[in-house]
């Protein structure tokens, strides 16, 4: 059996759309044996355990700023699990903290292939700006990978504008597990769920599932409500830095009683909260695909965002959204 290493800065419980990805990947893949190393990041989290068929090896203090050590701790273990039992191949999500110790393991060990998968969602232009310092090895990533996997025809071209000349480059976008995000709710379980985040049943629910940043435009949605009827309710589901600032401006406007923060939803409990609404939106300012417009589209939702990124790769204005 082929093992695999996979370096990823953040994974299960820390979930997005790269983590997702990973893990219906590899619940897939039985042939492969899987070991990863990533960030702690948050405290209590067991440094080593098996997410499926992936047996994670957390690095770090249980703090954020483990993310920030991951190219050192990264590599060391990567090191240490591969001097005791060779990969056979390597695999980056992401060119980022976690991106810079695979660049080293295979300067260090040129032998080993070397995956690389793109999900980037933040603009190319803020992330030329944080690895301006260390822009030599960050492009390094991307010229030592001997494939290419971004989930968008835009993140394809951004990876061979950073470097990547090899042969391997096919864009395989993310999906989506139809037999759970494909369902209807009864009329009794879709009241229910919506008189526990206070919404009514006339209410025309807009739903967004992103981390409360700049990139996803939250905000956009909040300074929209005013110009909208008073049963547009904005449900945002998840947590991020903005969401303090986020709260703010709704008060500010006069619709804090109409924005809705539902916080971290569990990503087993999305598709009965996407069912729930009328629509969804995500007005994102960058986006390298967008994992929630698909789960959306798989519920049945209008599905809007905007032309940026991968987004015009899954959203045929007029067609699906």
């Amino acid at each position: 059996m082929k093992r695999i290493l996979i370096f990823s800065t953040a994974y299960f419980p820390l979930v997005g759309g790269a983590e997702v990805a990973v893990k219906e990947l590899t619940d897939r893949l039985p042939g492969y044996e899987f070991e990863m190393v990533t960030a702690a990041i948050r405290p209590g989290l067991a440094q080593e355990e098996t997410v499926g068929r992936v047996r994670v090896h957390r690095l770090g203090f249980g703090h954020p700023i483990d993310k920030f050590l991951m190219p050192w701790l990264g590599w060391r273990e990567a090191r240490r699990l591969h001097r005791a039992k060779p990969f056979d191949g390597i695999w980056a999500v992401m060119a980022s903290y976690a991106g810079f110790a695979a660049e080293t393991f295979k300067r260090r060990f040129p032998a080993v292939p070397f995956l690389l998968t793109l999900q980037e969602g933040d603009p190319p232009e803020t992330i030329a700006r944080k690895v301006r310092f260390v822009k030599s090895w960050f492009g390094g990533i991307f010229r030592r990978a001997d494939g290419l996997q971004p989930i968008s025809r835009f993140l394809l071209q951004w990876g061979r504008d950073n470097g990547f000349a090899g042969k391997i480059a096919e864009v395989i976008p993310n999906g989506v597990d139809l037999s759970r995000f494909t369902l209807t709710l009864a009329s009794e379980e879709r009241a229910a769920l919506r008189r526990r985040y206070g919404l009514e049943e006339n209410d025309y629910v807009v739903v967004t599932a992103s981390r409360l940043v700049v990139k996803n435009g939250v905000d956009l949605m909040i300074r929209a409500l005013p110009r909208v009827p008073e049963r547009v309710k904005l449900l945002a589901a998840g947590v991020g830095e903005l969401e303090n600032d986020l709260r703010k401006l709704a008060a500010e406007l006069g619709v804090e009683r109409r924005v809705v923060f539902a916080g971290l939803i569990d990503h087993a409990t999305l598709p009965k909260l996407l069912a729930m609404s009328d629509a969804f939106c995500r007005p994102s300012r960058s986006e390298g695909l967008g994992n929630a417009f698909i789960e959306a589209q798989a519920v049945g939702l209008p599905t809007i965002g905007t032309p940026v990124g991968g987004i015009p790769d899954i959203i045929k204005d007029g067609e699906n959204g």
